[in-house]
């Protein structure tokens, strides 16, 4: 992805969080924290799942995907975000910026479809518990995960490519930490209606169809639980996918608020704030979320942990 010939901008400028030199200091300690937190953290899901016989089942295995998803969707910022702490301009290249962004738009919608999948799977382990482990077989869930993964690509590169055509002649400085869509948009000194449209259209369909899919799965979900008998049944088995839908509810509300709403209400400064919270912070919280909540994976880790230890 070279600088086409109508771009003269070959470098842009993050301006992240301006403040003083000490109190970057304290940022780039903060979030260096955060972010080895969240790598090691789910690197320990998946190893856990991988290396546990008892966690060798559908739900775990979309579980490790989805920690995998998290490791990918942090790394993609917020390495370049630390680097900017400590540099008194933080710059990136037209080229970096361009794969950051392709990274950023893969790594999102994949997590979007991954969430309807898990949900898809919880639905048939609640209202299908007898042919569960028919239904959702080795290869079903691996189709599931592969088709995940092509969605967000393909989405990546219709956002993406678009990018390429325009030209940046003018300001280079992005009023964020990371090459975001739409303050990238802003710079280019071309006609940008119709990658603006085509962002918002593709973003609309990404987010309200797998949200439609969750709802749907945890509509039949509720209505089942309602039709259980004892407390404690209906305990379990709103327990099997009370993590699955605090991680939801996280997500899309953070996510439908930087990118499903119009565009007069665009504050970057705001937005800035608020991307944080999903790329930075998320990725730490929703395997915490999974494991605090968890039986079989606070069971597993202390497994292992007592193995380590002796």
């Amino acid at each position: 992805m070279k600088p086409g010939n109508n771009t003269s901008t070959t470098e842009f400028i993050l301006l992240g969080f301006p403040s003083s030199r000490e109190i970057q200091i304290v940022y780039f300690m903060l979030f260096l924290v955060i972010y080895i937190l969240t790598i090691v953290i789910n690197s320990l899901i998946i190893i856990i799942v991988i290396v546990d016989p008892k966690l060798h089942n559908p739900m775990y295995f979309f579980l490790s995907n989805f920690a995998f998803l998290e490791i990918c969707y942090s790394t993609t910022t917020v390495p370049k975000m630390l680097s900017g702490f400590l540099k008194e301009i933080s710059t990136i290249s037209y080229t970096s910026c361009l794969l950051q962004l392709s990274f950023f738009f893969t790594f999102g919608p994949t997590e979007f479809f991954m969430l309807a999948v898990m949900a898809y799977d919880r639905y048939v382990a609640i209202c299908y518990p007898l042919r569960y482990t028919v239904i959702m077989n080795s290869r079903l869930c691996k189709q599931l995960a592969l088709g995940c993964w092509a969605s967000g690509i393909l989405t990546s590169w219709t956002l993406t490519v678009p990018i390429t055509r325009l030209s940046f002649c003018r300001l280079n400085a992005i009023n964020h930490f990371f090459c975001d869509f739409l303050p990238l948009l802003k710079l280019s000194c071309s006609d940008t209606t119709a990658s603006e449209a085509a962002f918002f259209s593709l973003a609309w369909i990404v987010v309200l169809t797998s949200l439609l899919l969750n709802t749907v799965s945890y509509f039949y979900i509720i209505m089942t639980i309602l039709r259980i008998p004892s407390t404690t049944g209906r305990r379990k088995a709103f327990s099997t996918c009370a993590s699955h839908l605090t991680v939801v509810l996280i997500f899309y509300g953070t996510v439908i608020f930087m990118y499903v709403r119009p565009a007069a209400k665009y504050s970057f400064d705001t937005d800035k704030i608020v991307s944080l919270f999903y790329s930075v912070l998320t990725p730490l919280l929703n395997p915490l979320i999974y494991s605090l909540r968890n039986r079989d994976v606070i069971k597993a880790l202390n497994k292992a942990w007592s193995k380590i230890s002796s």
